[in-house]
This record gives structure tokens, C-alpha cells and sequence, in this order.
């Protein structure tokens, strides 16, 4: 069913913009945080308790769509509201046990529930389908995302451009893969492994939630499936030490704050994306890549961070999508049976090609024209 109300609930940089190309793309949009954005929006504004189901309640029953830009911790009551309220959600979660809940409310529900509609679950689980689709037959899919600061500083080279607590969240709790094609949890922050994207080296290593229902939708059909965070080198020893060897692990809280405060945001970043899928193809041994580096580019007037535009344009490309009629309108959405040149031909989702480039991108005033929505 097409649909023009959404609601977006969490106004930082990732909600702001994704309601801002919301409404450029022609939706009815509000936008719900506990408090107005400091700078001009063109879409409506309210504040409201956002951990008040009541308020949920009555938000809920005045659109037609739902989409989450808060800590995984509250999607699940709003999930529950919208399931109630019977309308489509969507969400940007890497939290395992609140997917899980929402492939059960999916079975009964009249709208369409799909969460992990971000860079990593979301755009990467595409990609990842998208090589795999490409053989005969699929011996591995290998998955890589970092987002990081251009020019790091000291030894941890990071800066928390995304939710602490999200990074804590996938930094500590197990994560799923397919080894030798059985379906297992193994730790976090192991693995390790050395990467290059355009001659930088990287280190990856293992992280929760990425993969988001690919080992369901992969198992036995393919013999190793895994996900790793990017991370310029040094940056996992030193994360070990500070949960496990310190204890920090005990208080994921105080953790997120403390490196919050230590690594703050930054505005020149960079999103990494490296994703690789073996097989065979006409008889022969085939390794196909994706391999990307995106940068800050402007949108809608204004210069957007690399992991807020590519988080926003993931989402808002499948809501897009299901406003189209092009993905189902009811039941549990699997990011990774989404076409990924249905994807790349939404308006937003073309975004991923016009800001794809090796190397940091300066544009010309005739550019950012091109570029901006």
C-alpha cells in the first residue's frame, strides 16, 4: 500500500536528515524528539516523551509509517505500537534480541516491519547478496564496514560519530556466522584480520550485529558468512584492554561515556565499505568486491558527515521503496533480498554513487548542485 505520513522519531543528525530527505521526497513527515532542533527544518516538529507509550499511542494513530532513529533499547515498545497501530515500521538497530522480537510481531502484523535499515545491517547486507547472487553457487561472503575519522588522532585513531551505545552494544555481545557451513556465535573483538581500501590499511575484526538475518537466510546455502568492524590498526588491542582487562564490559554505560568524551565526534570523516564473495562461475574459481570509501558530501544545502548521509540514505531509499510498491507491504523485510540496482535507482539510494570516490572529494559549486537532492 502506498503511503505518504511518516513519523521519525529521533532528531540527531542521522533522524534530521533522514526526515529532511523524507520530505524532499515528497512525504508527509514529523519529526518527534525530546526537544526541537536548534537549526531550521522543513518538515513539522514536536517534542514528546518518547518512552511514554500514551504518547507512542497517539503519534502512531495520526501517520501511516514509523521510522526509529533511537537507541536500540526503545524500539521495542515503538515497534509494539506501530505492530498495534498497523503500520509500517522501519528502524536502523544492529541489537540482535530486538530484531528477533520484531520477526515475531512481523507474523501477525498489517504493515510492513523491518528494522536493521541502516549502513551496517542494512546497506552492506544488500551488497553482500547482491555479489553472491552473482555465482553459480556462493562458497563465502566476507562483509567489512568502518566508519572513522580522516585524520585520527592518538592511538585508539577513532572518533564516535555513532551512538556510543551502539558501538559498546557491538563491541561486547556475540556475534553470529556461518563457519564451514554451520551456524555459530563466536566472541567480539577477534578474528582479526589486516584490510586496504585505496592503500589505507585497516584492521577488521569481529562485531555483533552486522550480518542482521543473513545467517538465517544464508544457512546451507553457502559455507562461511561473516561480519567485521574496520578499524585503523592498534584500535582492537586497545578496545580488549579497556573491556575486559579494566572491566569496563561490567558498566557499558559509563564506558560509552567515558569514550564520548575522550573521542568526540568529528566532521571529516569517512565511511569504509568492503565487502567480497566468493564461488563458481562457468565451471571456474570467481572472487567479485565491492570495495568504497564515502566522504562528507551536501545535501539539501548543507554538508553532511559521511556516516550520517549513508545511514540516512539506506533507510529512506527502502522506505522509498515500500512507498512505491517495489518491496512487499506487509510481513518481515530481509535487507538482503533487496535488489541492490533497485536500490541504486531510487533518489535517494543514487546517492551511494554519487558519493562513492578513493580518495577525500572536493567539489566545485556546479557539483554540489549535481550531488544535492
Amino acid at each position: 500500500m502506498s503511503f505518504e505520513k511518516i513519523a521519525v522519531l529521533g532528531l540527531g543528525k542521522v533522524g534530521r536528515l533522514a526526515a529532511t530527505l523524507l520530505h524532499e521526497g515528497g512525504f508527509e513527515v514529523i519529526g518527534v524528539d525530546a526537544q526541537l532542533p536548534l537549526s531550521d527544518v522543513p518538515f513539522k516538529c514536536r517534542t514528546g516523551d518518547i518512552s511514554d507509550p500514551q504518547v507512542i499511542g497517539e503519534l502512531l494513530s495520526n501517520v501511516e509509517a514509523v521510522l526509529s532513529c533511537l537507541p536500540y533499547h526503545l524500539n521495542i515498545e515503538l515497534a509494539r505500537g506501530a505492530h498495534l497501530a498497523g503500520i509500517h515500521y522501519f528502524d536502523l538497530t544492529e541489537d540482535v534480541p530486538t530484531t528477533n522480537f520484531i520477526i515475531e510481531l512481523s507474523k501477525t502484523a498489517r504493515g510492513l516491519m523491518a528494522p536493521q535499515c541502516g549502513l551496517a545491517p542494512g546497506f552492506v547486507g544488500i551488497v553482500g547478496a547482491s555479489l553472491a547472487n552473482g555465482f553459480d553457487r556462493c562458497r563465502s561472503i566476507r562483509m567489512r564496514v568502518g566508519a572513522l575519522p580522516q585524520h585520527p588522532t592518538g592511538l585508539l585513531g577513532y572518533a564516535f560519530n555513532w551512538s556510543p551505545e551502539g558501538v559498546v552494544n557491538e563491541y561486547l555481545n556475540d556475534c553470529e556466522v556461518i563457519e564451514g557451513g554451520v551456524r555459530k556465535l563466536v566472541s567480539p573483538m577477534e578474528w582479526h584480520e589486516t584490510v586496504y581500501v585505496g592503500g589505507v590499511k585497516l584492521e577488521a575484526f569481529t562485531t555483533s550485529g552486522g550480518l542482521g538475518t543473513m545467517c538465517d537466510t544464508m544457512l546451507g546455502k553457502i559455507d562461511n558468512l561473516d561480519y567485521k568492524t574496520m578499524r585503523y590498526p592498534g584500535h582492537m588491542e586497545l578496545m580488549n584492554f579497556f573491556f575486559h582487562e579494566l572491566l569496563m564490559r561490567d558498566k557499558r554505560k559509563l564506558a560509552g561515556e567515558i569514550l564520548t568524551n575522550a573521542k568526540p565526534p568529528v566532521e571529516d570523516d569517512v565511511v569504509y565499505v568492503h565487502v567480497a564473495a566468493e564461488g563458481t562461475e562457468n565451471g571456474g574459481l570467481r572472487r567479485k568486491e565491492f570495495v568504497r570509501a564515502y566522504y562528507p558530501i551536501e545535501i539539501a544545502g548543507a554538508r553532511r558527515t559521511a556516516i550520517a548521509w549513508t545511514t540516512s540514505a539506506s533507510v529512506v531509499a527502502v522506505i522509498e521503496m515500500v512507498r512505491d510498491g517495489l518491496l512487499p507491504a506487509t510481513g518481515f523485510l530481509h535487507q538482503e533480498h533487496i535488489p541492490l540496482e533497485m536500490f541504486l535507482k531510487t533518489p535517494t539510494g543514487s546517492l551511494f554513487k554519487a558519493g562513492a570516490t578513493t580518495a577525500p572529494r572536493v567539489y566545485s559549486d556546479a557539483q554540489k548542485d549535481a550531488v544535492a537532492l
